[in-house]
């Protein structure tokens, strides 16, 4: 089986400023969690969210979820701060707002290292801005830790002039460019958040777009949407089944030493192998995820 995947079906953003929601955050069942020190936290409020994320990403309360910490811009007053306490605090990754070159990331690193991160911290980068997404592909090969784009649909809709609809049809295009250059590189990338809390209907439509455009999970901003996407972003029943169907019957044509296989009818090619080997481990990690929660 291919290597196991980890799981980023939903990634619910977490004001910094809030301590009773970073403290809500260690029962919810998201796969990870942003926590914000950027648009979320207003200007007097900054330097207290610091030492909240900081202590909440060290106190190692959530579990197997993956923690992450969205930093300031550099060109803020808090951007340098929110790096060096960020790379001392324990989590996982950092968010880099509004990326726009392949230079941004290896500043970003090397002011980790200066910091002390450990190596295994990871980078994920914010593509909310037309010149960050005609620039994905330099973004996405700037440095090995670099894991995760995030798209930034809001910003992006308010930069292009666009407007929000149910088809998303304006952001395609930025959503297939920053897709296409994750692929090419061997990112994770995660679709953008969706507004309407209460449109359950329209959360879920908009979920399975992305599942469909290929995102291997989505941002939230409200604890109701993580059970939905969580849903909409696992293997279903239907293709496990059929994926331990294609493996089985790929292994024992190996072994018979065939090399057509078919499965239901169809005509079973690597790609697909690889394509059923990922919906299993991706269903073990998840249930692994599950089984520490």
């Amino acid at each position: 089986m291919s290597k196991t995947v980890r799981p980023r079906r939903s990634v619910l953003y977490m004001p910094g400023a809030n301590t009773r929601a970073l403290e809500k955050a260690r029962t919810l069942p998201a796969d990870a969690l942003i926590f914000d020190l950027e648009d979320a936290v207003a200007p007097d409020a900054k330097e207290a969210a610091r030492t909240n994320v900081v202590l909440a990403a060290d106190s190692k309360a959530y579990g197997k979820r993956e923690i992450v910490i969205r930093c300031n811009g550099l060109a803020t007053p808090w951007g340098a701060a929110d790096i060096e306490a960020i790379a001392q605090s324990g989590a996982d990754a950092i968010l880099v707002p509004k990326v726009e070159s392949a230079a941004e990331v290896t500043h970003v690193v090397s002011l980790l290292d200066t910091a002390g991160a450990p190596a295994t911290m990871a980078v994920w980068a914010m593509m909310e801005t037309p010149k960050g997404v005609l620039r994905a592909e330099e973004i996405a090969g700037a440095h090995p830790r670099l894991a995760v784009f995030v798209m930034g649909t809001n910003d992006l809709v308010k930069d292009m002039r666009a407007r929000h609809t149910p088809m998303r049809l304006p952001m395609v295009t930025a959503l297939g460019i920053a897709m296409l250059a994750a692929r090419a590189y061997g990112l994770t990338i995660l679709d953008g958040v969706y507004n309407d809390i209460q449109d359950a209907e329209g959360f879920r439509a908009v979920c399975q777009q992305g599942l469909e455009m290929g995102f291997d999970g989505k941002t939230l901003i409200h604890p109701t949407q993580v059970a939905p996407c969580n849903e909409v972003f696992a293997p279903s029943a239907g293709e496990l089944e059929t994926a331990r169907r294609i493996v089985a019957a790929f292994k024992a044509a190996q072994a018979e030493g065939k090399g057509v296989v078919t499965v239901d009818g169809r005509m079973i090619e690597n790609l697909h192998v690889e394509q059923a080997e990922r919906a299993l481990s991706l269903d073990a990690a998840i249930r692994e995820l599950q089984a520490a929660a």
